[in-house]
C-alpha cells in the first residue's frame, strides 16, 4: 500500500472535537480533498504527500474541521457494539477484557423469565460466563453484573471509546483526540 492510498483525514466538528472517537471519524484522502475543494471544511494539518491535477497541487489533509457544526445525537442506538462499548469491552460477570469478537451479550433477567432486550437488562459477557449463568436469574447462580446496566448517552460512549484507540494514529491527530484529557501533574 503506498503512502497516498492510506492517508485518511481526521474529521473534526466545527468545535474542533472529533465527530466520533469510536469508531474514529476518518475520511479517505479523496473525500477530504473533495470537501476542501467544495469549501465545506478547513484544513488544520497536512501530510507531507502531495497530489496534483493540471490546475493545482496540494498537500493531503491529515486533520480537517467542518465549517458547519453537526449536532451530536444524545441517545445512542441500542446495538451489540454500543453495549460492548458501554461495558468497556469487559465481561460484566468476571471483569476480563475481550475483543468484540470474543464477547456476547447476556440478558441479566433471561428472556424466558420476562427479561427484555434493552439497555437496562443486557450486559457484555464472555462465553464461559454466559454459559455458566445460562438461563438463571442472578440470585439463582450468584452471578451479578459488576455494574448496573443503564442506557448511556453519546458522551459516555465517546469517553469509553477514547480508552480504545485505533490501530493507526497519525501524530498530527493526537492534539485533537486528547486535548480535553486530564493532565497529570508532577509532584512538587
Amino acid at each position: 500500500m503506498n503512502a497516498v492510498s492510506y492517508s485518511p483525514a481526521l474529521v473534526l466538528n466545527a468545535d474542533f472535537r472529533p465527530l466520533n472517537y469510536f469508531p474514529l471519524s476518518l475520511w479517505s484522502w479523496q473525500d477530504a480533498v473533495k470537501a476542501v475543494c467544495l469549501e465545506r471544511v478547513i484544513i488544520i494539518s497536512e501530510y507531507e504527500q502531495r497530489i496534483s491535477s493540471p490546475s493545482m497541487e496540494i498537500r493531503l489533509p491529515s486533520v480537517i474541521a467542518l465549517k458547519e457544526y453537526v449536532p451530536q445525537i444524545r441517545n445512542p442506538a441500542f446495538t451489540r457494539f454500543n453495549v460492548f462499548l458501554r461495558d468497556k469491552f469487559s465481561c460484566q460477570y468476571c471483569g476480563t477484557g475481550h475483543s468484540a469478537s470474543n464477547l456476547t451479550f447476556d440478558h441479566v433477567i433471561p428472556r424466558s423469565k420476562g427479561g427484555r432486550t434493552n439497555w437496562t437488562n443486557v450486559v457484555a459477557a464472555c462465553g464461559p460466563c454466559n454459559l455458566r449463568k445460562a438461563n438463571n436469574l442472578p440470585n439463582q447462580c450468584g452471578m451479578h453484573p459488576l455494574a448496573t446496566p443503564k442506557a448511556p448517552n453519546i458522551w459516555q460512549l465517546q469517553e469509553n471509546g477514547r480508552g480504545f484507540p485505533p490501530n493507526y494514529l497519525h501524530e498530527s491527530w493526537r492534539d485533537y483526540l486528547y486535548w480535553d484529557s486530564e493532565l497529570h501533574q508532577d509532584d512538587a
